[in-house]
């Protein structure tokens, strides 16, 4: 059958009112953008007509400005899962403009597989190659593609002629079989691959094939600064201090890691620790300092689902793709996030938190509690499944206003029964093995930021006689002073206690 050639504004008038789109990529890596942008104008044009425009959306992770941004700004997204990343996003759902739903990344592929939400009718993606057979070959970012294109009634491709087709090959694409049935997922080290090359769909579900030659819209981490260089490297240096203790083999372990600036700078403090191992990654999203360790030999082999990497180290792998393809696996979220896999491999996992308590507890999600900022991602898959689970996170922000530890969560994402390892650019804190206040003095002593240690210590003198020593009344104090006064630092416990 001969493709469907058209442009992305036919492709996008395909896709009706009220339609549910399952989008492809993982991050902005491999994401569509074409059609999104066309299907959003088209959106704009209608409600000026004052006509109804919305989709559901799924995704595998956040997209890019020009699916996700360009969308929210059309006010043109009925439902969103299950994460996200972009601001104009994030100010339509915090508005209550769209219903959003925050969901553990290994877990939306089997859920729409049995039935708990409704399937797409299109699955709008991204692919360096399709054949008139139906093979389609994703570039940067695989995803839930797979569930998608089975699932989906109508396939729409942009085919980016940016992504060259010599990434076949990268991509390893398993679905499991769904209970009572399932068996085991047979990764048994990080380098097995167990799938196909491609995504393989009936092609008369193909509808539109849109050519397109668009970079990824993977912005710039950040330079290291002190804070991050420091938490880099003290996360280096525990599990230096792990290996000597006989607690790591000496082999190492697979790590993943989480996705920005501390995450890169955690990488390259591992790679620069020459005590450590050349070491393998078994992870969701494949950044920027793992491109340059593999050349170094530090990273030996990399599995994940995307490669988010910046404009400069894409066109490296692409450059040398020979070299990058023998070392790196891009699967489905539903294998890279695997809680199974995970648990069975042994990973040392490395996510980052937006918030914690002195009790253990992590908020990876809500500003103030209220607030969304991206959503819970691929962290709970790791976190709970982990040889080691480590949460890293600046002491501060905003100056200082704002402690990163408080006596309470003000959303709970992972709990302290999962939560091993916390470190700041001050310390580390080793949360195995300790009851609640012990947990808690070796949090405020190791972690906290120095000018929050007394506060802190104040509140747990308050109550004496509990096992985990809260003071209901002034748990979120330091919350309500930062939206009253705008910093914590003025939180005065006998204002709130009663």
């Amino acid at each position: 059958m001969a493709l469907p050639f058209m442009t992305a504004d036919e492709a996008a008038r395909l896709v009706p009112n009220g339609a549910i789109v399952g989008m492809g990529g993982f991050t902005p890596a491999g994401a569509p953008k074409d059609v999104p942008t066309a299907i959003a104008h088209m959106a704009e044009a209608l409600h000026a007509e004052g006509k109804p425009y919305k989709i559901g959306m799924y995704t595998g992770a956040s997209t890019g400005d020009s699916c996700d941004g360009a969308l929210a700004r059309a006010h043109a997204i009925d439902f969103r899962t299950p994460y996200q990343g972009n601001k104009d996003l994030r100010t339509e759902l915090n508005a209550q403009g769209a219903h959003y739903f925050d969901m553990h990344l290994s877990e939306l592929a089997q859920d729409l597989r049995y039935g708990f939400m409704p399937k797409p009718d299109f699955a709008i993606i991204e692919a360096c190659e399709v054949t008139e057979d139906g093979e389609i070959v994703p570039t940067a970012g695989v995803g839930n593609m797979p569930t998608f294109c089975r699932l989906a009634d109508k396939i729409i491709i942009e085919l980016n002629e940016a992504m060259p087709a010599t990434m076949r090959g990268m991509h390893d694409i398993y679905e499991p079989a769904d209970p009572p049935v399932r068996r085991e997922i047979p990764v048994y080290k990080v380098s097995d691959r167990i799938g196909t090359d491609c995504i393989k769909v009936e092609p008369s579900k193909i509808v539109a094939v849109v050519k397109t030659n668009r970079p990824n819209e993977v912005g710039k981490f950040s330079p290291l600064d002190e804070t991050t260089a420091k938490i880099g490297e003290n996360v280096a240096a525990f599990l230096e201090a792990e290996m000597k203790a006989g607690r790591i083999p000496a082999s190492f372990l697979p790590i993943q890691s989480g996705v920005g600036n501390i995450a890169n700078a955690v990488l390259g403090a591992l790679g620069e620790n020459q005590h450590i191992p050349p070491f393998e990654m078994y992870t969701e999203v494949i950044q920027d300092s793992v491109v340059g360790l593999m050349k170094e030999g530090r990273v030996k082999f990399a599995s994940g689902c995307s490669l988010t990497v910046g404009a400069d180290k894409l066109q490296d792998i692409i450059d040398h793709i020979d070299f990058f393809r023998d070392k790196i696996v891009l699967r489905p979220q539903e294998i890279s996030n695997n809680p199974e896999v995970a648990r069975r491999l042994g990973l040392i996992t490395i996510n980052t938190a937006l918030e914690a308590d002195i009790f253990g507890n992590i908020n990876s999600t809500h500003v103030c509690g209220t607030k969304m900022m991206n959503g819970i991602g691929g962290s709970g898959d790791f976190t709970r499944n982990a040889y080691i689970s480590i949460y890293t996170t600046p002491s501060t922000a905003k100056g200082g206003c704002i402690s990163a530890f408080v006596p309470m969560v003000s959303h709970l994402d992972h709990s302290e029964h999962s939560v091993k390892i916390i470190i700041t650019e001050h310390g580390i804190a080793d949360l195995r093995g300790k009851s609640p206040i012990q947990r808690a003095h070796e949090i405020i002593n190791n972690c906290v930021d120095p000018q929050y240690r007394p506060l802190l210590n104040e509140y747990l003198e308050m109550s004496k006689t509990a096992h985990t020593p809260h003071t209901l009344s002034c748990a979120l104090a330091m919350h309500e002073e930062f939206l009253k006064s705008g910093d914590m630092r003025n939180t005065k416990w006998e204002n709130y206690k009663r």
